[in-house]
C-alpha cells in the first residue's frame, strides 16, 4: 500500500513540474518574440510622439544652474536635519 502511494506522489510531483517548466518555456519564447517584433515593427525615432505628446524633452549634458542649485540646498538641508546634538 505504501509502494502505490509512493508511486502517485512521485507521478503528481513529475507531472507538476513538467507543466511548470513548459509553460515557463512558452512563456520565455514568447516573451522573446512579442520582443523581436516591437523592435523591427516599432523602432523608436528621433521625432517620436513623446514630442507631439509635449512630453518634456531630455536635455543630455547641459545642467540647469536652477536646478543644481536646488538640489544643493535640499542636500544641504537634509544633512543639517540629521545631525544630533
Amino acid at each position: 500500500m505504501q509502494g502505490g502511494l509512493m508511486d502517485q506522489g512521485l507521478e503528481l510531483m513529475v507531472f507538476g513540474m513538467g507543466t511548470v517548466v513548459v509553460f515557463l518555456t512558452l512563456l520565455v519564447g514568447a516573451t522573446t518574440a512579442m520582443s523581436a517584433l516591437i523592435q523591427r515593427f516599432f523602432s523608436e525615432d528621433e521625432d517620436s510622439d513623446w514630442a507631439a505628446a509635449g512630453a518634456p524633452a531630455v536635455r543630455g549634458d547641459r545642467d540647469d544652474p536652477r536646478l543644481v542649485a536646488v538640489i544643493t540646498a535640499a542636500l544641504a538641508q537634509h544633512r543639517n536635519s540629521n545631525r544630533k546634538p
